[in-house]
């Protein structure tokens, strides 16, 4: 079992060795995913409103 105190030195080390994003990559980074996830969203309602009018018209065409 490691000593607390040589636990947190050893945490504070590996803290130093992270390369953190700057405030711009972090700000288009996020501008990213939301545009791609707007894409994606807009992707899926189409697909779904297309599968949706083919199951629509094979049941009404068994009816």
């Amino acid at each position: 079992m490691l000593n607390p105190l040589i636990f947190f030195r050893q945490v504070r080390q590996e803290m130093d060795k992270v390369t953190w994003p700057t405030r711009k990559e972090t700000v288009i980074t996020t501008v990213m995913v939301l545009i791609l996830v707007s894409i994606m969203a807009l992707f899926f309602l189409g697909v779904d409103q297309v599968l949706s009018r083919i199951i629509r018209f094979v049941l009404n065409m068994e009816g």
